[in-house]
Parts: structure tokens; sequence; C-alpha cells
């Protein structure tokens, strides 16, 4: 059976720990969106206001990143999904509703206390893209984590600086571990890595 976990221990067989599959798993674990949107929204918001700015990221990773993790996590106690990838289509679905529905709380909480305008108006962008993934994940199994990361490193760097677009190489690190587990296709990675990186860029122009 394919590594499928997305957890450090996963593998393509048993006791094949230092095997492709073993490393693809441990790449996916480290590199999921979780990860990610965490980083993003705390480096949206210290470019925008600092010290002050950070901890307004730090809010919206609440409902970005950690809400979200936290709502997989009971699914996989209850047995509605069989790990934090949630590959199949119809928990996939209720997973990014769940998204959908804490990005919009944690956008309309912080645009009522003041947040930095760059920050609200990146989780709205970040709202929308996840709306677009799950519209297409409604015909495609596009790949989200590559969607995400691929949008993190380009908002990134276009805030940041060129030298951020380094983070590339992760973003191609984790799309071969994506394929090697099994989970995604070639190009179900580089769509979901050209749709993230469009996406994060249309923000920033819009922003």
């Amino acid at each position: 059976m394919a590594a499928r976990q997305g957890s450090p221990g996963s593998a393509d067989s048993p006791g094949s720990a230092d095997s492709p599959g073993s490393l693809a798993a441990r790449v996916t674990y480290l590199l999921e969106p979780k990860n990610w949107l965490i980083v993003t929204v705390v480096g949206v918001g210290a470019h925008a206001k600092g010290l002050a700015g950070a901890g307004w990221g730090l809010l919206a990773a609440f409902f970005a990143a950690v809400l979200p993790t936290l709502f997989i996590a009971y699914g996989i106690r209850r047995g509605r999904w069989e790990d934090r990838n949630v590959g199949d289509r119809g928990p996939r679905l209720v997973v990014l509703a769940f998204i959908v529905a804490s990005v919009a709380a944690g956008l309309i909480l912080l645009a009522v206390l003041g947040a930095p305008a760059l920050l609200t108006g990146y989780l709205a962008f970040t709202l929308a893209s996840v709306a677009a993934l799950a519209a297409i994940t409604l015909v495609w199994k596009i790949s989200i984590h590559c969607a995400v990361a691929a949008g993190s490193v380009t908002i990134l760097a276009l805030l940041y600086g060129p030298l951020v677009f380094g983070g590339y190489l992760l973003v191609g690190l984790l799309g071969w571990s994506r394929v090697t587990v099994r989970d995604h296709t070639v190009l179900q990675v580089v769509g979901g890595s050209v749709l993230g990186a469009a996406a994060a860029a249309l923000a920033y122009a819009a922003l």
C-alpha cells in the first residue's frame, strides 16, 4: 500500500524506513499547508505593521491554519477520513468547506478589530483561493499542498525580495513527495503550484 498517512512514520512497505516513500511522507508532513499558512500570515502581518502586525498574523493563523488542523484531527479520531491529507473527494470537500467558514470568520473578526489592511486583504484572497480549490476538487484532485506552498513563496518573495523565491525549491520537493506517496499525479501537482502562485501574484497586485 502506498504511503498516505502524511506522518513521519509512513512508508511504502513495512521496514522501509529509508525508502523514497518514507522520505516523501516525512516531507509531506513537514511541508503541509498548515505550516506554510502560519509562516505566511505572520510574515504578511509583520511586513504591514512590524511586531504588532505579526501578532495580528498569529490571530489570522488561528483561523486559517490551527482550527482547520484541529478539525481534520477530529475527523481522523472519529474515522471520517483516514489521514491528515484527506484524499477522498467527499471528505476533502467537507474539510474545504470548514476551512472556508473558518477563514471567513477570521477575516470578519480581523476587519472588525482593525487589523492591517494588507493582512485582511491577503486573507480575503486566501478565502477566494480556497473556494476556487474546492470548486476544482469537484472535478479534479488538484494538489492543495502545492497550491498553498507556491502561493506562500510567491507572496513572501514579492513582499520581502527575490531571495525568497529560493523557496520554490521546497515547493518542488513537496511536489515530488505528493507524487511519490501517490496522492497526486505530476499534472495535479503542477496545476496546484501554478494556481497558488498566480493567486498570490494577483493578491499582491491588487493590494
